[in-house]
């Protein structure tokens, strides 16, 4: 009576029993050789997920420079046009199994270009708070004047000092208006003066001067 062959399979031209000590062990290479293995590619793969979902937020001269593969950049960029949570929670699983094909060199590009982003916006956030710093400064102190036109003496002292002194003018109306602000406890009034002192000041401190004239605490009551 024959023997019932073994099954299994070939490797490298070598028989490997199924059951055997090889075939456990060539099975276990294949799922990961430990818990600690497997926990470490899944916060990869977690990581990896979550870079791609900041990508989406990545100012676009910076994610151009990145280099992305032309097909991870469809990717990305259908996931911002679709607004339906399902339809974005799938697209997204997308965009992560595509960014774990990734390169480590172009992995590390996209870290270097949101950490680039994020270091823009905190200091601009900062000029933002020195500008109104200063607005705020030179409408409330008459020896503010001085002290700005030390530090930047290339502003326009004629045009400094009318927005100052419209902005104060704004700020205090006159009659029934007043005593309904008192009445009422209503903020000052913040005119066109106000928005403009601030643009020059953002100006002269290296912003745009447009960005971010209306910042938070404006009143957007014109005149």
């Amino acid at each position: 009576m024959s023997r019932k062959p073994k099954k299994g399979y070939f490797v490298r031209g070598q028989f490997v029993a199924e059951g055997s000590e090889l075939d456990l062990q060539l099975k276990a290479e294949l799922k990961g050789t430990s818990e600690a293995s497997r926990t470490d590619l899944k916060r990869e793969s977690d990581e990896l997920q979550a870079l791609g979902k900041d990508l989406l937020t990545l100012r676009t001269d910076l994610f151009d420079a990145v280099g992305l593969p032309d097909k991870l950049v469809e990717a990305i960029n259908e996931a911002k046009r679709i607004t339906n949570f399902e339809g974005k929670r799938r697209q997204m699983q997308y965009v992560g199994k595509l960014m774990r094909k990734l390169e480590p060199e172009l992995v590390e590009a996209a870290r270097q270009a949101l950490e680039e982003q994020h270091k823009g916006s905190a200091a601009e956030k900062m000029q933002l708070h020195l500008a109104e710093h200063w607005r705020d400064r030179l409408i409330a102190d008459d020896e503010a004047l001085a002290a700005w036109m030390a530090e930047h003496p290339t502003t326009d002292t004629q045009q400094l000092r009318a927005l100052i002194r419209q902005a104060r003018k704004d700020a205090q109306p006159a009659g029934k208006e007043a005593n309904v602000q008192v009445s009422q406890g209503l903020a000052p009034r913040k005119g066109r003066a106000y928005r403009e002192l601030f643009q020059l000041v953002r100006e002269h401190l290296g912003g745009t001067g447009t960005d971010d004239a209306n910042d938070t605490d404006e009143d957007h009551g014109d005149e």
